[in-house]
């Protein structure tokens, strides 16, 4: 277990705990986040399946870890071909689950165009009314896909009540002209890459701190900051106060102060129990 950055309580806006590389060790990785003062993590959900997945997930946990897992419910772009014309029921059941806290991941990706882009767009626009609908935020994804990614949120915003773009790793404009629709912006570990983070670090300040959340994106994303460095490269929640501490670095506040202000936002954000206020 690598050492980590003495922090205050943190939550976790983004965790891919269905994924398989955590199939054989869930609860040691549930412990070591709570060893590493993480107190809640948000599971997010890809597909139909996943949602489904990431639900079953919080649910199994909660005698073991209360109040500590909490999930998104919908359709990353990269799946936006599987589509169905009862999707958009069966995530609206989903949401009526307690635990189900935001809609997502949804967005637009141009870099990998996995699904067509007019089907992108169709199956995004869906999930924004459904968090317009259901009054719980949207988790959003965004890749190479800016200006029209823009271009339908302004025509939505008006309709649903929060949104958090997460793992934002885009320029000073995108950040811009995210903020100017009052949007969140989640953090990963791009903060913590000298190879890749450079722009991020540059612009981490000017996020206000009460739009600013934290997230893993466990299993990816790293943190290429940890020392001693895992023998694996697989990410895990325990593994956030590397994430806060890339931010502290960038930003003229300590990390207890960004480490409150963070959890109070997520907490707000996604409408979390009173047990956390």
């Amino acid at each position: 277990m690598t050492d980590t950055p003495s922090t205050h309580s943190l939550i976790d806006i983004g965790v891919n705990l269905s994924n398989k590389q955590f199939d054989h060790d869930t609860a040691e990785v549930l412990t070591r986040a709570k060893i590493a003062n993480v107190q809640a993590c948000v599971l997010t959900a890809t597909s139909e399946q996943s949602s489904q997945q990431v639900l079953d997930l919080c649910q199994q946990y909660d005698d073991r870890f209360p109040d500590m897992l909490y999930c998104t419910v919908g359709v990353h772009p990269h799946d936006a071909s599987d589509w169905r014309p009862e999707t958009a029921t069966v995530l609206k059941q989903l949401l009526a689950r307690n635990v189900a806290v935001a809609v997502g991941e949804a967005g637009l990706d141009f870099n990998r165009d996995y699904s067509p882009r007019p089907t992108q767009e169709k199956v995004f626009e869906a999930q924004l009314e459904l968090a317009a609908s259901s009054g719980k935020p949207i988790f959003m994804h965004e890749r190479d896909a800016h200006q029209r990614q823009l271009a339908i949120l302004r025509a939505y915003r008006n309709e649903f009540t929060r949104g958090v773009i997460h793992c934002f790793t885009g320029d000073r404009t995108s950040l811009y002209n995210y903020l100017d629709l009052d949007l969140h912006i989640g953090i990963t570990g791009w903060i913590a890459d000298e190879r890749r983070g450079h722009e991020l670090q540059s612009l981490v300040k000017d996020i206000p701190l009460d739009r600013l959340m934290l997230e893993t994106d466990a299993p990816y994303l790293l943190p290429r900051t940890i020392r001693p460095k895992p023998s694996s490269r697989r990410n895990e929640p325990a593994y956030l106060p590397w994430v806060l501490k890339g931010v502290a670095d960038h930003r003229n506040e300590s990390a207890e102060k960004i480490s409150a202000a963070t959890s109070r936002t997520a907490i707000e954000f996604f409408q979390l129990p009173d047990t956390f206020r």
